[in-house]
């Protein structure tokens, strides 16, 4: 039986992320500049895994930049995935390989698409803590980024998305939703460590992503 990874590289055509990358490639992949505020050296590092929680649109946001330059990106386990939304959003549609439904193969599915790609997207699916190691050291040795839609067992990084807030309605409830105000935590390990927010639009105008001030706070007040 031929192995995935293998089965793949034996199309004509079809390259591992490690024969695609052009030597001197650094060792981050850009993001959106709306987005570099919250991940450490202003970018996805490559062997990382992070999990992005609240907002599926964050996810596909951060694909945007890297596959804008250059960068090949896979999603898998989202089968409802909008594509028109993805474009919005700044992702180049012709740099994205799509598994909607991997079923029981997902292991293997995700396993040879961390070998073949710079940056995978997994859907919402639960793995296991002991294939969830497995497979963060074989991202870790390839060098590729995992972007997990939810919770993963000792991500790298965890991104959050909170204080939603849309606007565009009127007061009586006519009009139509443009835009939505949010608020994106990360928190991770060492140079992560310290909790980073920044406030977005997401979606902004025309569905892009765009920089927002972060909620004022109350100040408490101080008997004495």
């Amino acid at each position: 039986m031929v192995a995935v990874p293998e089965a793949l590289t034996a199309i004509p055509g079809i390259r591992t992320a490690a024969q695609l990358r052009e030597p001197g490639d650094g060792d981050v992949l850009t993001v959106l500049p709306e987005l570099a505020g919250l991940l450490p050296g202003g970018g996805l590092r490559r062997g990382s895994t992070v999990a992005v929680r609240g907002a599926r649109s964050l996810v596909l946001a951060l694909l945007a930049a890297a596959t804008r330059n250059g960068s090949w990106a896979a999603v898998t386990g989202l089968p409802d995935l909008g594509l028109a939304a993805a474009a919005e959003l700044g992702v180049d549609l012709e740099r994205v390989a799509l598994v909607p439904d991997p079923g029981a193969e997902l292991v293997a599915v995700l396993s040879a698409l961390v070998d073949g790609f710079d940056l995978v997207v997994l859907g919402p699916a639960s793995v296991p803590p002991q294939t969830a190691r497995r497979l963060t050291d074989r991202v870790r040795n390839r060098g590729t980024v995992l972007l997990k839609a939810g919770a993963w067992p000792g991500a790298d990084l965890e991104l959050k998305v909170s204080g939603r807030r849309w606007h565009g309605l009127t007061p009586d409830g006519h009009g139509h939703l443009r835009t939505r105000d949010v608020v994106a935590t990360s928190r991770g390990r060492g140079a992560a460590a310290r909790p980073s927010s920044v406030g977005l639009q997401l979606p902004g105008p025309e569905g892009a992503v765009a920089g927002a001030g972060l909620p004022g706070r109350r100040l408490a007040e101080v008997a004495g």
